[in-house]
């Protein structure tokens, strides 16, 4: 009697698991994997993350008859043949379903209202102030319309895949930058530790470019622009008025306009401070600036996705109104074909400067955001079916061709510029000052540019709110990033502490920027962007790549992806991983220590001991790397003999070669 219950039991609850097959894995609690699934290429059940399936379920019962101790360096095991463990290997004759009920008392994953959330989230974070600026900046810089085969390029091979790999990897794993290599490959844990690191480097001093767009907006409020006349108290002899109606004004190469007195001598007060070594007093107007600005980014992101998914629905649409405002008022101005032409006139002997293809690959690379950690947590609250592939080739086209529409909002006004001062539109287009490590935060000369010196009050309303809007995506998504991988790696301690989190986050961040908010606040804002962010996320991306690719291997990646989305990607894509992206990378670093940046802001040239200090700042986030290698080390069970990381990290390595199709089994087929 008491086994025809059970055995009545036993079917009742698969016939549960079959009805909630068409659910995701969140709402009916259980995972299966059906007849035959194994052999197509699922990904091999993990040893060493204990009761949990690869993706982070924690599960009630033992995921194979022969759980192992795993190995200490990487989770997954090693794959005996395409996504099947050599400890999960199935009795012969025994079950051909394996059924895994989740009986966790945690809290769901909080998931995206709608859809739409997302896909604004993602597009506002990769959208930026470098698409509308640097690009076109770059773009004329680099042979003109011919610049756009290498920076396509770039995005095809390069960009793109990594795009995708990680919003495949935070919607499979469902974890933040620093808990998703438990499932991946525990030893480079370190590499999310190093991306929070570069979030909070990059709250601290882009935020203060937020309170001068801010203060820009506020002063937009007056009869009289002040950055349009050159009677105010901080003007100099050098200032020359130039607007529509001044034909008669002469332009020198000593002129200065009033935007940018406007912007150096007011907004910033450089010129009270005679560098890095002494910065001088914190600007009142610009530190309640700030804090208004954090009070927003704190309200905004509270609560989580289900608040700044309902932000970013003005946050991200609101910019593209803006542009095309912008467009059609830069369209109209005298001498906009001007720049027009010199925008797109293509220079094809540029190809043959080594500079250009490394200025498309970072632009690309910055552009799309790969290695933040946000595209890795937004993807986290994604469905786990979600289509994170046709997501990743909608906001990354998304993305360029953004690029390529601000390039016209920008060169209108130049060749308006060039008209009026009976110029070439080359001589007008002032040097920003090149930088390869991070070449969309190089903003620094846009507030004093020819935009803020021909737009009426009401036009520099907009852009100044186009600004604000620009920053405030960037700022609610690295924080987001942030937030996400601490309450997944500490869900016990923050995970009903999410609102004193985020308050304590946001102080920090604030006291952080101090330093930015001084006279010579210009000067850290120039060494943050150049030294403290660029080469140390193409590091950290060039590892996290080789983990996953080579270490966790592309195989065991593609059939977690084939068990996520119903099928499994090509051989580009495979390819790009592999091979491709690694290098894709290598060629941004090696660009970068072959031709360091000279560092230069306004009439300041930076010392060579700010050279050190910018390494140093920049090797304090990438140094928690090979840190907590020696900490999982020193903390793993057993002697240092018995633990073997190294004979491991080989083992795994060979092997994933050994079972991916694009190596040695080429001649493999999976559906």
């Amino acid at each position: 009697m008491d086994k025809s219950e059970n055995e009545g039991e036993r079917d009742k609850g698969r016939e549960e698991v079959e009805v909630g097959e068409e659910g995701t894995p969140q709402e009916n609690g259980r995972l299966m994997l059906a007849d035959g699934l194994a052999e197509k290429g699922p990904k091999a059940l993990s040893w060493g993350s204990g009761p949990q399936v690869s993706n982070g379920f924690t599960t009630s019962t033992p995921q194979s008859p022969r759980d192992g101790p795993g190995t200490a360096a990487c989770a997954g095991g090693t794959a005996s043949g395409p996504g099947v463990g050599t400890g999960s290997s199935m009795p012969l004759g025994g079950l051909r379903t394996l059924v895994v009920q989740q009986t966790s008392l945690e809290r769901p994953r909080e998931t995206w209202s709608k859809k739409m959330d997302f896909l604004l989230s993602v597009i506002g974070y990769a959208v930026d102030l470098g698409n509308v600026w640097r690009f076109p900046y770059i773009c004329y810089q680099n042979g003109g319309g011919a610049f756009l085969l290498p920076y396509l390029l770039m995005a095809v091979f390069g960009g793109v895949p990594l795009f995708y790999m990680e919003l495949a990897l935070g919607q499979f794993h469902r974890s933040g930058c620093i808990s998703i290599w438990k499932h991946i490959c525990p030893i480079f844990k370190g590499i999310g530790f190093a991306i929070c690191i570069i979030a909070l480097y990059i709250a601290f001093y882009y935020n203060t470019i937020m309170a001068w767009a801010l203060y820009y907006l506020l002063s937009s409020f007056q009869s009289t622009l002040p950055w349009t006349t050159c009677t105010n108290s901080w003007n100099t002899a050098n200032c020359n008025r130039y607007m529509s109606t001044d034909h008669n004004v002469s332009w020198s190469n000593s002129s200065i306009s009033p935007a940018e007195e406007f912007y150096t001598r007011q907004v910033l007060q450089v010129h009270l401070s005679p560098g890095l070594h002494e910065l001088g007093s914190i600007s009142w107007q610009l530190a309640l600036c700030l804090l208004f600005i954090f009070t927003i980014v704190y309200f905004s992101i509270w609560k989580g996705v289900k608040t700044s998914g309902k932000v970013v629905w003005v946050t991200a649409t609101f910019p593209y109104l803006v542009l095309l405002i912008l467009l059609v008022r830069g369209a109209t101005l005298p001498g906009a074909w001007r720049g027009v032409v010199f925008y797109l006139k293509p220079n094809w002997e540029k190809l043959l400067t080594p500079s250009v293809w490394i200025d498309a690959a970072a632009q690309i690379f910055f552009s799309l955001g790969p290695g933040f950690g946000v595209l890795l947590a937004f993807a986290s609250y994604n469905p786990f079916h979600n289509n994170c592939y046709k997501d990743a080739l909608v906001t990354s086209s998304v993305n360029c061709l953004t690029s390529f529409l601000s390039g016209f909002v920008i060169f209108t006004v130049l060749g308006y510029m060039a008209e009026m001062r009976q110029q070439d539109v080359d001589a007008v287009a002032k040097d920003a000052g090149r930088t390869r490590a991070c070449p969309q935060r190089n903003i620094l000369m846009l507030p004093s540019s020819v935009l803020f010196a021909v737009l009426t009050s009401l036009f520099i309303l907009f852009l100044s709110i186009l600004l604000l809007c620009f920053f405030l995506l960037l700022q609610f998504a690295g924080l987001e990033g942030v937030i996400t991988a601490m309450l997944d790696e500490f869900p016990h301690i923050l995970a009903k502490r999410r609102e004193g989190f985020v308050f304590g986050l946001v102080c920090v961040c604030y006291l952080g920027a101090l330093s930015t908010l001084t006279y010579g606040g210009a000067f850290v804002v120039k060494l943050f962007e150049e030294y403290a962010t660029g080469p140390s996320v193409i590091t950290v991306v060039l590892l996290e790549v080789i983990a996953v690719s080579w270490f966790y291997g592309t195989n065991r990646f593609c059939n977690d992806i084939q068990v996520m989305l119903g099928f499994y990607p090509g051989w580009f894509w495979r390819i790009c991983w592999v091979a491709i992206c690694p290098c894709f990378l290598l060629f941004i670093i090696i660009s970068f220590l072959a031709f360091p940046p000279e560092v230069k802001l306004f009439h300041y040239h930076y010392p060579q001991w700010t050279t050190v200090l910018g390494y140093c700042i920049g090797v304090s986030s990438f140094i928690c790397v090979p840190a907590y290698m020696v900490y999982h080390l020193l903390t793993a069970k057993g002697t240092f003999m018995q633990v073997q990381v190294l004979p491991s990290l080989l083992f795994i390595f060979f092997d994933s070669l050994s079972t991916n199709p694009l190596i040695l089994r080429s001649s493999l087929s999976y559906p």
